[in-house]
Order: C-alpha cells, then sequence, then structure tokens
C-alpha cells in the first residue's frame, strides 16, 4: 500500500529548536530569525518523486528528490550549507540499537 502524502502542513510547534540548530552549527543571527519562524510545507507526491515547498515570511525554499536517488541540495537561503542526501526506498538500512 502507497502512503499519500500530498498536503500543506502548518508549523504548531517545536521544542529546543534552537538546540538542534545550534549542535547543527548554525550562527546565533540566524538561529533567532529561525526560532520566530511558522512555515507552511507543501508536500507534493508523484509516485516516487516528492517536492517539498516551504513558505514562511523570511524566505521560501523548495526541494525535490526521488526516493532512492541520491542529490545533492545546497541550502541557499536558509543556513547555507552543502549536503548530499538519500531518502531510502521500503525500510531505512540504519538499525536502532534496542
Amino acid at each position: 500500500m502507497v502512503v499519500d502524502f500530498n498536503g500543506t502542513f502548518d508549523f504548531v510547534s517545536s521544542d529546543n529548536f534552537d538546540g538542534y540548530m545550534k549542535v547543527l552549527g548554525i550562527d546565533y543571527p540566524t538561529r533567532k530569525i529561525g526560532n520566530l519562524l511558522k512555515p507552511q510545507k507543501v508536500v507534493t507526491q508523484q509516485g516516487d518523486h516528492f517536492c517539498f515547498k516551504t513558505f514562511s515570511s523570511f524566505r521560501n525554499y523548495e526541494v525535490s528528490f526521488t526516493v532512492g536517488v541520491e542529490f545533492d541540495e545546497h541550502t541557499k537561503g536558509l543556513d547555507k550549507r552543502d549536503l548530499k542526501e538519500w531518502f531510502p526506498s521500503g525500510h531505512s538500512p540504519i538499525k536502532p540499537d534496542l
């Protein structure tokens, strides 16, 4: 059964977002702005292809990817990091220690 992720999602709350951004190495001014934002996410899905659009009063951002295919992302306009990402299909090969 395929899960339908299409939809619009409004920010409700977060816990320790500043601490999370700090661990990622995001500078103080950017963290302060990030803590004030209440973004909205719009997810569109066509099979294994996803597009995430983030809308906020500060910046808008978009990322698209296909499940199972590694891709490069530059978070321009956000925290300006270069990332190599991959969203596995099926079950993740990463298993938590229980």
